[in-house]
């Protein structure tokens, strides 16, 4: 395991597909949306945002798999071919530069918390949230959540396009 301050690695159940985040991910999402519980088969799913070009592959290649979403629009999910674990996925929305790494496939999942709750509105009525993470109804606006670094990035991101 080759971790520290700015590398995450990460991989499906197998090990047939590996990855490393070379930096913090722009934000993390806690979603407790019914998509996501379904997705997940679990009361949310929880989402590191982060640049595509910052989520290296060291083994393997994740299948892309094409999935309905709430939008319409689709969501891709980078599945390891023999294990079928979801590794990441892509939102139509924010496109292939934007990667939404499955937390939980991290080596060290408990290093990256979630920085907000959202779609709260449909949450389990079991599940206990943290008071001090921000939590939301349906979604929000970047600009009150989000830091300023995070925000920088997003921009350079979007300038690419």
């Amino acid at each position: 395991m080759t971790e520290d301050a700015d590398h995450y690695d990460g991989h499906c159940s197998c090990g047939a597909v590996r990855y490393r985040m070379t930096s913090r991910p722009l934000f993390v999402h806690c979603c407790h949306c019914r998509w996501c519980q379904r997705e997940s088969g679990a009361a949310f799913a929880l989402n590191a945002m982060i640049e595509a070009d910052r989520v290296l592959l060291l083994a393997g290649e994740p299948e892309l798999v094409m999935t309905p979403s709430a939008s319409g629009k689709g969501q891709k999910f980078a599945r390891c071919p023999a294990c079928r674990v979801a590794l990441w996925s892509n939102y139509a929305g924010a496109g292939d530069k934007v990667r939404f790494v499955r937390v939980g496939t991290l080596e060290e999942p408990d290093r990256m918390p979630p920085d907000i709750h959202i779609f709260t509105a449909s949450k389990q009525p079991w599940v206990i949230l943290d008071p001090g993470t921000p939590v939301v109804p349906e979604y929000y606006q970047r600009s009150k959540y989000w830091p300023a670094e995070s925000l920088r990035r997003r921009e350079a991101l979007l300038e690419g396009s």
